[in-house]
């Protein structure tokens, strides 16, 4: 009765101080995507499950959660758990090596539930895993309205130049044959453009300026910016577009606004039901009308079916934790918790990405089922931008493109200043 009575003793002395770990997280979520109901419901649940953890949650979504993660890592009041990218978006963090590195933290016996792609440090920018990427990217996905096309008499497009014959007759209809919302500035270089650079100036291009061979300036990369000031001169992508928030976009493209809507993979969770409200931008029964493809060929292309493609976001954990910690343990029960094949499948669900853990099912909408194909589809892969440039480089391609597209800047002049940026950035890495 004594020994039942110390280990019951012993289990309430644990539980007591473990009770008092609080957890301070930063999570990117968008209120308004379909599935936001599901992904509350998943922290809420590991809050349930374990009443030793207190989760301290700050949510933001877009720029503000970059820029607000900035600002924590100058402060040096990172969170202890946050969501990051594997390159340059979060470039501090891998520099720097602010993360804890998971291959050591979560094990190989851990790891080995999941593919290659994601557990591979040279995939990350620090060359070490600070986040296990939950999905590899796509960035650059042709959403296409079948139906609207045939409607007008037009076929699925395979090259630019079948988007600029369907320009006058969609436009007589106010419809436009390619939207991409760059408000924001971000889509238009990591959707559009870095395939288009893929594509004509490719990878090693990129391997050369930074490494000092090539320059902005030179004719790939100008080219590159040619394309996409020839999408805006041609009517197929209209120059409204740049006073389009990321967020209005998916709603009008499901209104039929537009015949093509350019994005990323992670966008057909924006248009499945939302099961709070039973309610889809596009309806289960019709997204059988919709198909996602590769972008079209383009003029001169080098790299013929390139898209830009990158190891995806995940959750990091701060490297001031003290190693063995309550709180490094508590950090690790909560990351293992998201990977969960429960969390993952939900996740594949809603549409937020097609899983790198291995064997996860789900119940899936049309738009979601249709990802493995188009990744099986498109096997040749180029960099997005902003996961190899620095963001006081890829800031400025990404103003440049808006000003390209409201014809207030050329392409050589987008180029000349890009170069002045990246040289500024080099001398500061001496």
């Amino acid at each position: 009765m004594k020994k039942v009575i110390i280990a019951l003793l012993m289990v309430a002395v644990t539980f007591g101080a473990m009770a008092q770990v609080t957890l301070n997280v930063l999570n990117y979520q968008q209120a308004d995507q379909a599935g936001y109901q599901q992904d509350v419901q998943i922290w809420q649940d590991f809050q349930t499950q374990n009443p030793d953890i207190k989760l301290n949650m700050e949510v933001l979504f877009n720029d503000p959660y970059h820029q607000k993660l900035q600002a924590y890592a100058a402060a040096g009041t990172l969170p202890d758990v946050f969501y990051i990218w594997p390159g340059a978006r979060s470039a501090v963090i891998h520099e720097k090596h602010l993360a804890k590195d998971l291959g050591s933290l979560l094990g190989p016996d851990y790891l080995k539930d999941f593919t290659g792609a994601a557990t591979n440090p040279n995939n990350q920018l620090g060359k070490y895993l600070a986040e296990l990427p939950q999905s590899f990217t796509y960035t650059s996905v042709m959403y296409v309205n079948v139906k609207l096309l045939k409607d007008n008499g037009f076929a699925v497009p395979k090259t630019y130049a079948d988007l600029r014959k369907m320009v006058p007759k969609l436009k007589a209809k106010g419809i436009a044959v390619m939207m991409l919302p760059d408000k924001d500035g971000w889509p238009g270089q990591s959707c559009l453009f870095s395939t288009v650079a893929g594509r004509m100036a490719g990878d090693k291009f990129f391997d050369d300026v930074l490494a000092g061979k090539a320059k902005f300036t030179d004719a790939p990369f100008v080219n590159s910016l040619k394309v996409v000031e020839s999408f805006f001169k041609d009517g197929i992508i209209q120059r409204t577009d740049t006073s389009i928030g990321y967020g209005e976009g998916a709603g009008l493209f499901a209104q039929g606004k537009a015949a093509i809507y350019l994005d990323g993979d992670w966008r057909t969770g924006a248009y499945i039901t939302d099961k709070a409200s039973g309610k889809a931008l596009i309806d289960p029964a019709d997204q059988p009308n919709y198909a996602l493809l590769n972008l079209v060929a383009l003029p001169g292309e080098k790299n013929a079916g390139v898209t830009s493609a990158v190891a995806g976001t995940g959750w990091a954990v701060s490297g001031s934790l003290p190693a063995g910690s309550d709180k490094e343990k508590a950090a690790v029960r909560l990351i293992k918790y998201l990977y969960s094949p429960e969390v993952q499948s939900i996740r594949y669900s809603t549409g937020a990405y097609v899983p790198t853990r291995k064997g996860v099912k789900a119940d899936l909408e049309p738009l979601p089922s249709m990802l493995p194909a188009f990744y099986a589809a498109n096997p040749k892969t180029c960099y997005v931008l902003d996961g190899v440039l620095d963001p006081s480089v890829y800031n400025v391609i990404n103003n440049g493109i808006i000003n390209i597209g409201n014809g207030t800047e050329t392409a050589v002049q987008v180029a000349s200043e890009v170069q002045k940026a990246y040289e500024a950035w080099k001398s500061t890495q001496k």
